[in-house]
């Protein structure tokens, strides 16, 4: 169980990225600072990023900046991540899955919980656009109607 101080950090720190404003790792370290916690470094808060899955991404002002995944599962029927896929197709070599903008790499985050018995191999996600490498090409049209029940409104 985590520290009455440690409880305050997380809560200040996912505020922080709440906010959509922070753009790299030492503005965090030192908005943190300025809030009274100062024993913190840039490694405690690349450890905290990866701890919460936070990602990269475009934030209203079009600035890359930090923020926490809505969720951390595989999309449910209610999931909002289910907005955020605009299109699936595949050219009979890899999967390509067309995003918002700046929702891929959050996407590929919770696409790479799938394993090779799943049929991927692995992904790459830029800012609007996902590449899945399957396991077996033979199997890519099985491999897509996968990903797509997991974002049925595609």
């Amino acid at each position: 169980m985590a520290s009455p101080k440690q409880e305050q950090l997380i809560k200040a720190f996912k505020d922080i990225l709440k906010t959509e404003d922070a753009g790299s790792q030492s503005e965090i370290v030192t908005l943190l600072k300025n809030q009274g916690f100062d024993n913190i470094s840039q490694s405690k808060i690349s450890r905290m990023l990866s701890r919460f899955g936070a990602v990269r991404t475009r934030n209203a002002k079009g600035d890359m900046v930090y923020c926490l995944p809505p969720e951390l599962g595989m999309p449910t029927a209610k999931s909002p991540l289910k907005q955020l896929v605009l299109d699936i197709s595949h050219n009979k070599v890899m999967l390509i899955i067309r995003t918002s903008p700046g929702a891929a790499q959050l996407i590929a985050r919770l696409l790479d919980s799938l394993s090779q018995k799943d049929g991927v191999l692995g992904t790459i996600a830029g800012d609007d656009t996902i590449f899945i490498a399957p396991a077996n090409i033979d199997n890519i049209d099985e491999l897509q109607k996968k990903v797509e029940a997991l974002f049925e409104n595609v």
